[in-house]
């Protein structure tokens, strides 16, 4: 949120460059070592990927929001920032209980590092420091982040004060003790205090989820964002100056965020309107081990991943419902009806034959069929002749799941082969010429994405 309002209100204000420089000097910043993460992601050049944390540290100041029993610094909130120059800003909420398979990280300062394991993501950070973090959503996600920032409680109250509070819609009263937290019902204007509760407010609203509060944390983003951005801020320098030293006053950034940067970004960002800021979760469902934490969906979340990583227009999904059934697919797949009728991407398993020659062919080509939804279950190199042409082999009964791999691939045939069950076989020959290319990204229907134009709850 800091640095999204930072760079807009800046953006409305570059020719106060020279007054505000001398605020820069409050950040606090961090050296991030992206040499030792080894290979990662592709940068596409242009774009600006930020890792963005609500961090729950409880040292200092922040110790009357919680007790000592607190292991390290675990997020609250981790978000990826995606500012594009063509489509907006994309905010996209990796949720806080997310079980997933973490890379190994290397200790560092007073950090002890980990092995490769099956953990929660916002543990990195207790355990491995932010660049542990940084690596473990570059290597999940495959979107390449340029920098990162992190605000903690006691900034954040500070922020919302500098803005004058942030009007909200409470849509029935607010009893939380454990967020220090009490609200009526009705439109109001929160104060820093009122607005880290509400933020942070998990058992006195909704199901009590972190999911539900992710997406209170969303309308209040877009809410912020709106007041930050008004004539109220911007036509005075004084308010001006209060709301950008608080915010620099408020947050930790890597060292490469220098103000010079902060400026680029808001050039990037000056025609961007409120319904070009959107805010998405990435989709997920009850982990299958654990019943109070969350597993990514797939091939949704990856799809997701792919459209950001690639820069794509995601602004068809604006707004909209995106709730399907829990698994984000359709019952098309079910191999008993008319082997001629269309199947979704999802519903097809595919095996890749790599019989071009060219080493890892058939494991790139798999990455890129994952991207685009398919069920890919293995790569291998051929055992017997390779076809004169790139063909996708079925089983009886399966050419329409044949069919629409054959219409992903640039060139392509079908042909049955009676020995195979569900899952097609796709065999690369020397004709191979790549994916066809997609159209602009369509978002798989279990994600969920709204604007910062309006709160989705407004009581009017």
């Amino acid at each position: 949120m800091a640095v999204i309002t930072t760079v807009l209100v800046i953006a409305s204000s570059l020719t106060a460059y020279g007054a505000y420089h001398d605020i820069y000097g409050n950040i606090n910043q961090e050296t991030i070592d992206t040499d030792a993460m080894g290979e990662r992601p592709e940068k596409i050049e242009g774009v600006i990927n930020i890792l963005m944390t609500g961090s729950d540290v409880r040292s200092g100041a922040n110790a009357e929001y919680g007790g000592d029993d607190i292991e390290g610094e675990r997020p609250d909130t981790i978000i990826i920032a995606h500012i594009s120059p063509d489509h907006g800003a994309t905010l996209v909420n990796l949720p806080r209980d997310s079980l997933l398979q973490l890379p190994a990280c290397s200790p560092i300062d007073d950090k002890e590092g980990y092995a490769a394991h099956q953990g929660v993501i916002n543990s990195t950070v207790a355990f491995g420091g932010m660049q542990c973090l940084w690596k473990t959503v570059e290597e999940l996600t495959g979107i390449r982040l340029d920098h990162f920032v992190s605000v903690d409680f006691t900034g954040f109250i500070e922020v919302v004060e500098a803005l004058g509070g942030v009007e909200m819609c409470i849509p029935e009263p607010i009893s939380d003790p454990k967020a220090h937290l009490e609200l009526d019902a009705g439109q109001q204007v929160l104060d820093g205090e009122q607005s880290l509760g509400y933020v942070r407010s998990r058992y006195g609203q909704g199901d009590g989820s972190d999911l539900s509060r992710i997406k209170r944390q969303q309308d209040f983003m877009g809410a912020m964002l709106r007041k930050a951005t008004s004539s109220e801020i911007l036509a005075s320098p004084a308010n001006l100056h209060d709301f950008l030293g608080s915010v620099t006053d408020s947050i930790t950034t890597d060292d490469e965020l220098t103000l010079e940067r902060m400026v680029d970004i808001a050039i990037t960002m000056r025609e961007t309107k409120m319904s070009d800021i959107r805010f998405i979760t990435v989709p997920n469902g009850l982990h299958p081990d654990n019943e109070n934490r969350v597993a990514w969906s797939e091939p949704d979340a990856s799809q997701l991943f792919a459209a950001i990583a690639a820069d794509k227009d995601l602004s068809s999904s604006d707004d909209e419902d995106g709730e399907s059934d829990d698994s984000g697919n359709d019952d098309s797949g079910d191999s008993s009806e008319d082997d001629t009728a269309t199947v979704e991407p999802a519903v097809v398993s595919v095996e890749v034959i790599n019989g071009e020659g060219t080493p890892g062919l058939a494991s790139d080509v798999g990455s890129q069929l994952t991207e685009r939804g398919f069920q890919v279950v293995g790569a291998a190199n051929p055992q017997g002749t390779v076809p004169e042409q790139t063909t996708v082999y079925y089983g009886t009964g399966h050419q329409n799941h044949a069919q629409t791999l054959a219409d992903e691939l640039a060139t392509a045939t079908t042909a049955e082969d009676p020995t195979l069950g569900s899952t097609v076989k796709l065999v690369i020959s020397n004709d191979w010429n790549g994916l066809s290319e997609s159209e602009e990204a369509v978002l798989p229907d279990s994600t969920e994405s709204k604007t910062a134009e309006k709160q989705t709850n407004a009581c009017s």
